[in-house]
């Protein structure tokens, strides 16, 4: 019988329902029933810390353990219910123009015999992959993003863990908000979109929700917050996506710099809106950032479910010699894009039919909009 080698990684931020999705790759691939049928044996490699596994696969300084070993069903039987990645990650960019190894990824897949490739990854891990695509390697990939940015697709691996992390913070936080009468501004991911506040704003009622996609004006957040004080409320919730900007401002960093990618660390606009609020409506503000609790913790039942269903439509693919494409759910279904359409471009919210933007919430109106 023909054996081959799938090789299998997680790219960028980790998130829940990654270790469900390489637990469902592995035992797909290795199913007894299956094998019989495709008359091909193959074998999982796992590929540790992402696109760093294949740039330095015997280790480094940072970590000198070997990051390419075999995986078993009986290795990853339990793999699902836990949060992260157990294969690690990294944002190393092969294609990095400062330093690119590419050469030595394609030169370490052939010295490992790996005829395929699994990437489980957001815009930039994903974008890797295309471009070793064109090159000529075997690759599929499986969406994953807590900022459910990813085009192609209509949910991401991570989202609805991250939105359940949102929900249970704030509830939290509302106990010693109505304490002491405070406004609390909390700062959710979201770089270029507003899925994550937005979605968790709605989920735990907040009473303001900024996104990246609506530059906001100052002053009509005091004048929403002196509202809601007017009408008795005791405190107030506003939520902001990281990348939400103030009208006649840039996104607000933290440090100076970018990655491999070229991305800038986002951060600080919930401290900057707390700071003017205060000094407005004279009302105690505070801040809050989530930062990485959303990416943390047990995955939610849905992501669980749905690292299972892309992590067995990832070895169709495979079987079917399906390459270049990234497994996808839409309009209720698992199926697959070519992995160009799905790094194309954003996925980002409408604000005409999802945003109301005099409230600086989610729509009231539903079925008219």
């Amino acid at each position: 019988m023909e054996k081959r080698r799938i090789g299998v990684l997680t790219g960028g931020g980790d998130c829940g329902g990654l270790n469900s999705a390489i637990k469902w790759v592995v035992k797909t691939a290795l199913d007894d029933r299956l094998v019989k049928t495709r008359k091909i044996e193959y074998e999982v490699v796992g590929i540790r810390d992402g696109w760093k596994g294949l740039v330095s696969p015997d280790g480094d300084g940072d970590d000198p353990t070997p990051r390419v070993y075999t995986l078993t069903e009986e290795m990853v039987r339990t793999w699902d219910r836990y949060g992260g990645t157990m294969l690690g990650t990294s944002r190393t960019n092969p294609y990095d123009p400062k330093n690119s190894q590419s050469k030595t990824v394609l030169e370490n897949m052939e010295r490992y015999h790996l005829n395929y490739l699994v990437v489980i990854g957001g815009e930039d891990t994903l974008g890797v992959a295309h471009k070793l695509h064109l090159e000529g390697v075997k690759i599929v990939g499986i969406p994953k993003t807590i900022d459910k940015d990813l085009s192609g697709t209509d949910y991401t691996l991570g989202f609805e863990t991250a939105v359940n992390v949102i929900t249970e913070e704030i509830d939290r936080l509302r106990t010693t908000a109505g304490s002491h009468r405070r406004i609390f501004v909390v700062e959710t991911m979201g770089r270029h979109a507003g899925w994550l506040a937005l979605e968790g704003g709605e989920s735990c009622g907040a009473y303001i929700i900024l996104i990246p996609e609506y530059d906001f004006e100052v002053e009509k957040v005091n004048q929403l917050v002196s509202e809601g004080r007017k009408k008795g409320f005791r405190y107030e919730i506003i939520v902001t996506a990281e990348g939400a900007k103030p009208s006649g401002y840039g996104p607000i960093t933290k440090e100076e710099g970018a990655d491999s990618f070229g991305h800038k660390t986002l951060g600080g606009v919930g401290e900057f809106l707390a700071r003017e609020i205060s000094r407005s409506t004279k009302i105690e503000t505070r801040s809050l950032t989530l930062s990485h609790l959303q990416r943390g913790g047990v995955p939610c039942a849905y992501d669980r479910r749905m690292g299972r269903y892309f992590g067995i439509a990832a070895v169709d693919l495979i079987v079917k010699e399906d390459f270049g494409k990234m497994v996808s759910y839409r309009n209720g279904r698992i199926t697959a894009v070519p992995l160009r359409e799905a790094i194309s471009q954003l996925s980002l919210v409408d604000v005409q039919t999802q945003y109301d933007t005099d409230r600086y919430n989610g729509r009231r109106t539903i079925l008219n909009s």
